[in-house]
């Protein structure tokens, strides 16, 4: 009986002579229970603390699983010191890899380590060499033939006393490749990587209303005046034109002008109140045009360069068929009504959220994944959502995980205006990009925390930030005064900090700025009106954003998200709030872009800006090309002095270049 205890308490620990250990790896995202995410051309690092009992020499490799491979390929790790080992695999197509680390006692390399030892101590080795051919023949016994006839040379050369075969390069070459691995360790679980296009990570997107794109005041803009309108985006540097729902608008409890609860006669209605008698998310509304009209906006944006994106809002007017055909999908009031959607003090009475508690739950997701799968039909595989975070979070793992196992190319940008755990986790479970709190950051300190925050920290493995400065439903108060530098000032940010980033056009290029009364969002609001826009307005911004977006392509720091790193502005020997100066590098620090910004928007600011010359290696004596406003400074050491008015040009983008870059 004290035999059979003793066997089974033994049996949880599993095979006991698996000495090795593998512990901390990184990356991994909440235990390996979500995918990191990476580009087409990422290097993925892995690291882990790899260790044994005693002296053994160890060895670990890195196993890794592409979207079409049927069997593992490894890479070895390199040990960093103090029991911490790398290794690296790039992820080359779109899809799913898989990873995961295998390490085991090294059986040549510890006998070939303690060897060493005995012959500098001029010690007998002779019985150690035996040793040493014994394993070189058991390695002989799992290699093809060629390989084995070369390891059965170097053990008999060992039995004959040769201490010199023992520490032949290729020797060692081919024990690593066919000594076999006793009692190896496999790390607990596999993990994976979300691989996306390049376009996941460095996008620029430009949202505008189809309906007021018409070249007369006062009509309804038409898929076709879109078309004549992709010119200007394209010039613009743009990559996504995204586009507000374009579905039929519902008649009843139809929003007015600045959003009143009564619409007038002729007034089009909100976009996000979807569903009529023409149809629901798979029709389109008919005085944007058909479906083949469709069709030839999407190959005419792509032949301009340009994807079309489309709004996802999962929810529905009261004249909506799913309201009428599916009313078990909906939360039903005491009095019998449907609840309309809330945000107190906001109402939108003309929008009614989905049940995700239906007892038709599936028949519900079911339906709602068909949506994008009409859409995808129809040529689109970028989606903007609405509102994702007042949906189901298993609904939005099972939606985006299926339909990215057909089509792996889609990207979701999730429009998450919310807390940052909801937000993050929108991230963990597909969405490849996100709005962020970006625009109510304004101070430098704030700015500063929140950049290293996205950049810095282990949310840069799976939430991909996409920053706007506005959007229909955000004019926050920065913009208020009306001054041109904040506009510049901020749409810059955008465009520098992260590696995507969009705008809500042409409203921001032409700086449009009054607040409606008591909210944060435009006066005279496209959501509710159809607005004609003057593209050729003198004062409009266009060649500036066309310029940052040719910048961003022609500068490869800032189409990634790492070697961020805040700098200092001083002034008068003490830190000056109103510069923010940050900085993005190729990884070798070969490619460096330095952005200094004057946050104050009346007057002029100036300071000192550090700058790690050693680290970057740049002498002492380097050019600053201000990329902005095509000028260049020599600049001297590790400070140097900037100078920002704001009723100029309140922004430096700086490429520093090395002294052997200079002009002769």
């Amino acid at each position: 009986m004290a035999e059979a205890a003793t066997h089974n308490g033994l049996a949880a620990f599993g095979e006991g002579r698996q000495r090795v250990l593998i512990e901390h790896v990184t990356p991994q995202v909440d235990a390996g229970h979500y995918p990191i995410k990476r580009v087409v051309g990422d290097l993925v690092t892995v690291e882990a603390d790899i260790f044994a009992d005693g002296h053994d020499v160890l060895a670990a490799v890195l196993r890794v699983r592409g979207p079409a491979d049927q069997s593992w390929h490894e890479m070895p790790m390199t040990l960093l010191g103090n029991d911490h080992w790398r290794g690296v695999f790039s992820v080359e197509t779109i899809g799913t890899y898989t990873y995961t680390l295998v390490a085991w006692i090294d059986r040549f390399a510890t006998w070939e380590h303690q060897l060493h030892k005995r012959v500098e101590a001029g010690q007998e080795v002779q019985v150690d060499l035996l040793i040493g051919a014994a394993l070189v023949d058991e390695a002989a016994a799992h290699a093809p033939d060629p390989v084995a006839a070369t390891l059965h040379g170097f053990a008999a050369a060992l039995r004959a006393g040769d201490a010199e075969a023992a520490f032949t390069p290729e020797l060692a070459r081919l024990m690593s490749l066919h000594l076999p691995r006793q009692f190896a360790t496999a790390f607990e679980r596999e993990l994976h990587v979300t691989v996306d296009r390049p376009l996941a990570r460095f996008s620029a997107w430009y949202e505008l209303f189809p309906r007021s794109a018409a070249l007369e005041p006062g009509k309804h803009g038409t898929f076709m005046d879109v078309i004549a309108r992709l010119p200007y985006v394209a010039e613009l540097g743009f990559d996504i034109l995204y586009l507000p729902p374009i579905h039929p608008i519902g008649r009843q409890f139809r929003k007015g002008k600045n959003n009143s609860v009564t619409a007038l006669p002729g007034e089009p209605g909100s976009p996000w109140a979807i569903g009529g008698p023409e149809g629901g998310h798979k029709a389109i509304h008919p005085e944007l045009g058909t479906l083949e009209d469709f069709h030839e906006l999407v190959a005419a944006a792509r032949s301009y360069g340009l994807e079309l994106a489309l709004d996802i809002a999962f929810q529905c007017s009261p004249d909506h068929p799913y309201v009428r055909e599916h009313p078990e999908w909906f939360r039903a009031r005491p009095d019998g009504t449907i609840q309309y959607a809330e945000n107190p003090p906001k109402k939108y009475q003309d929008i009614y959220p989905f049940d995700f508690e239906t007892s038709d739950w599936q028949g519900l997701w079911y339906e709602l994944k068909s949506v994008f799968e009409y859409w995808i039909a129809q040529g689109v595989t970028v989606f903007r959502v609405d509102n994702p975070h007042t949906k189901s979070f298993r609904f939005w793992e099972w939606c985006i995980g299926s339909l990215k196992r057909d089509h792996p190319e889609l990207i979701f940008l999730s429009e998450a205006f919310t807390r940052p755990r909801v937000t993050y986790n929108l991230a963990k479970l597909g969405f490849t990009q996100s709005y962020t709190y970006f625009t109510w950051r304004t101070q430098r300190w704030e700015l500063a925390e929140y950049l290293l925050e996205l950049t810095q920290t282990e949310i840069k493995d799976y939430f991909g930030p996409n920053f706007w400065p506005n959007t229909p439903d955000i004019l926050t108060p920065q913009f208020y005064p009306g001054h041109r530098s904040v506009f510049l000032t901020r749409v810059a940010m955008a465009a520098t900090m992260m590696a995507s980033w969009g705008m809500y056009g042409p409203v921001y290029e032409l700086m449009q700025h009054v607040p409606a009364q008591g909210r944060e969002e435009y006066l005279n609001n496209e959501k509710y009106e159809i607005r004609h826009w003057d593209l050729d307005d003198p004062n409009s911004l266009r060649t500036f954003i066309a310029r940052l977006n040719q910048i961003r392509k022609t500068n490869l720091p800032l189409q990634r998200n790492a070697n961020v790193r805040v700098h200092p502005v001083d002034r008068n020997f003490a830190l000056n709030e109103q510069l923010f100066a940050y900085s993005k590098t190729t990884d070798n620090a070969t490619h460096i872009i330095l952005v200094v910004v004057n946050l104050d928007p009346e007057q002029v600011q100036s300071g000192w800006v550090q700058v790690p010359v050693d680290e970057w290696h740049l002498g002492a004596t380097y050019l600053a090309h201000d990329l902005l406003r095509n000028e260049r400074y020599v600049w001297q050491g590790e400070y140097n002095y900037v100078s920002l008015d704001p009723a100029t040009m309140p922004v430096h983008i700086f490429r520093l270049e090395r002294q052997e870059e200079l002009p002769r």
